[in-house]
């Protein structure tokens, strides 16, 4: 396996593009650009179960977050990723339910419940996302936050273009 370096608009686009919880950037670039894989496609099952990404309600407060600059205020990548997600449930409380969906290969990303994510990983350093019912771990770096921040915002129904802008605000 080799190691590519890509621009993070690149980045984003791709991992916008995800079908099914696991897939690897390999397996996404395969498709798109419809070249035969070495591994097998993942059962349609799988892919049947997903839900589709839903139209956004309303997506005025992520927008008047980046308009006013408020991430970029923020220092620490930590508090501009739970300002980020705070702000994804306002705007949309029932698509950000789809969060608990995602998920590394061992780690619990989301849950309602703290204990989850501490039974997932050693160091998961759980906080619950400001004003929601909901937990996140934050034992991550930057790049893995915002490929936990574009996978919900294409599960809650985004566009590509304004994924790739708050996750490069991340």
């Amino acid at each position: 396996m080799k190691t590519i370096e890509l621009d993070d608009d690149l980045y984003f686009f791709i991992a916008s593009q995800t079908r099914h919880i696991g897939e690897s950037a390999s397996d996404i670039l395969r498709r798109l650009l419809e070249q035969p894989g070495e591994r097998a496609p993942a059962p349609k099952a799988v892919a049947a179960a997903q839900p589709l990404p839903q139209p956004v309600a309303d997506a005025q407060g992520l927008q008047a977050l980046l308009d006013a600059g408020a991430l970029q205020q923020e220092e620490k990548s930590i508090n501009r990723f739970m300002l980020v997600l705070s702000t994804l449930y306002r705007d949309n409380p029932e698509g950000f339910t789809q969060a608990t969906e995602i998920k590394g290969r061992k780690r619990v990303y989301f849950s309602r419940d703290p204990e989850a994510l501490r039974a997932s990983g050693s160091t998961t350093k759980p906080k619950q996302v400001p004003d929601t019912p909901f937990w996140v771990i934050t034992n991550t770096n930057t790049s893995r936050k915002q490929n936990m921040v574009a996978q919900l915002m294409n599960s809650m129904g985004y566009d590509e273009s304004l994924t790739a802008r708050v996750c490069a605000a991340v």
